[in-house]
């Protein structure tokens, strides 16, 4: 109870003094996560232009692309909806799910964060009331409060149900994440032994490694180029040309591709898993956009619209 008591007294702090000055609490925090200054004035490296983004580029488009539910839409406008998994029912609280009409195997996510999700292969393993009370207690939660991610906390909370992934083997497929900056895809995030201990292993387009993550992180052998990247690539291109930057997640499943998630802000942009050649090598790779940006509306223009070529 006492920790819980002084996160949530943090919490609050750290909000009340985003609302005067979100640059102050963003490099607060970015110190307490990472041990680092933050650098915002001149941003080089990769995370310290993610907080620029966050702390400037205000558009609602990414609110909802970072919804878990209204991002079908978006997704279907780009001309990617073959690549969402099927949405089996939403639900605005716990209290709406009937347990026995879920089927034996599925994914229930809250739509406003990230980690709200349970996922198993047989319900009868779980406690319904147990499930329900997780779910409440996330609903009821200000993700985005806690790592200063506002776009989190515009969202409207629900829960859906996916369809249950799993490849020919019986295991949950391996995760790909395609960084797109300024609309082209540059490079993969490969997140496999999520079983045992997480691996993250990068690759350029071509399938060339790279010493983005630390070692101790990575494969001894290196995960193959799956069949169907090309056309992860290809989808992924579609729905980041709005974005300075977005990472598209994808599942491999069995050669389908299937869209995971839009992620804009990976690691709260304090991300710990890059090698400072991770952090250099991605921050190059980032134009960021000319000056602040706040729409008030969604929009689909090309980021080219409103960058320059700065560093």
């Amino acid at each position: 109870m006492i920790k819980n008591a002084r996160r949530r007294l943090w919490r609050s702090t750290l909000h009340r003094i985003s609302r005067v000055s979100p640059v102050t609490a963003a490099q607060i925090l970015y110190f307490r996560k990472t041990g680092k200054y933050l650098n915002v004035r001149k941003p080089r490296d990769f995370n310290e232009k993610l907080q620029w983004l966050k702390i400037y580029w205000h558009d609602p488009l990414i609110t909802l692309c970072a919804d878990k539910y209204e991002m079908h839409q978006y997704v279907i406008r780009q001309g990617c909806g073959n690549a969402l998994n099927t949405l089996l029912s939403v639900y605005h609280s716990p209290e709406e799910i009937d347990w026995d009409e879920l089927p034996e195997r599925f994914a229930l996510k809250c739509t406003h964060g990230c980690g709200y999700n349970i996922v198993t292969r047989n319900k009868h393993e779980l406690d319904p009331e147990v499930v329900k009370r997780k779910l409440s207690k996330w609903m009821g939660e200000k993700f985005g409060k806690g790592n200063l991610e506002p776009h989190y906390d515009k969202i409207t909370p629900r829960i859906i149900l996916e369809r249950y992934i799993e490849n020919r083997a019986g295991l949950l497929p391996m995760d790909y994440k395609i960084y797109c900056f300024n609309g082209v895809a540059k490079l993969v995030e490969v997140c496999s032994e999520r079983e045992r201990e997480l691996k993250l292993d990068f690759f350029d387009l071509a399938w060339n490694r790279l010493a983005i993550s630390f070692e101790t992180l990575q494969r001894e052998s290196p995960p193959e180029r799956p069949a169907c990247f090309d056309e992860m690539v290809a989808y992924a291109e579609k729905l980041a040309q709005p974005f300075p930057f977005v990472r598209v997640d994808f599942y491999d499943n069995d050669g389908v591709p299937i869209l995971g998630e839009l992620t804009f802000t990976p690691g709260s942009s304090m991300s710990t898993c890059y090698s400072e050649y991770g952090l250099r090598y991605l921050g190059d790779l980032l134009t960021l956009p000319e000056a602040p940006f706040d729409r008030q509306t969604p929009s689909t223009s090309p980021p080219g619209m409103h960058t320059i070529h700065r560093t």
